[in-house]
């Protein structure tokens, strides 16, 4: 065995519990938002009027998935290099995204508020750019992971403004 074998490594431990502490807490807002749509989303959903671009149900999940995984991978990239008073501020904004994020779900389906919903989502999308800003400044592939939550926020946005419109 050789020195690198002979005695674990305490920073790559870190950096993989880190990374397993971004993925589970990305994993119960995911939970939680799935917990506030599952009363809504085949009951009060399916009677709303839907735009034609409107996506159909089973897109959701897969494409969320996706994108819950790369902002932890983007979340987990910025604390591993980032330091001092610009790490905070960007895993601020991380956290900032993530709660309203969060809220959205609660809003949209668990109050079933489409007009409210729309103003959270706008809040959303600011507070995944500057997210993305503020990640990009410390590493650029973390603030590249967010844009296509970015890209999928705002297309999100345009379908609630729609559903609110129509309904």
């Amino acid at each position: 065995m050789g020195p690198d074998t002979d005695f674990p490594n305490p920073s790559r431990a870190r950096d993989y519990t880190g990374l397993a502490v971004f993925i589970a807490l990305n994993a119960a807002v995911s939970a939680l938002g799935g917990w506030a749509t599952a009363g809504s989303v085949g009951t009060w959903y399916v009677t709303l009027a839907k735009p034609a671009f409107n996506p159909p149900n089973w897109i959701f999940a897969p494409v969320w998935t996706a994108l819950y995984l790369m902002i932890a991978v983007a979340g987990w990239r910025a604390w591993r290099r980032g330091s001092g008073q610009e790490a905070r501020l960007a895993l601020t904004a991380y956290a900032v995204q993530l709660v309203l994020n969060l809220s959205w779900s609660f809003v949209f389906f668990g109050a079933r508020m489409i007009g409210p919903a729309l103003a959270v989502i706008v809040a959303i999308l600011a507070a995944i750019l500057a997210n993305a800003f503020l990640f990009w400044r410390i590493d650029r592939a973390a603030g590249a992971l967010l844009l296509p939550y970015a890209a999928w926020v705002s297309f999100a946005t345009l379908l609630n403004a729609a559903l609110w419109r129509l309904n």
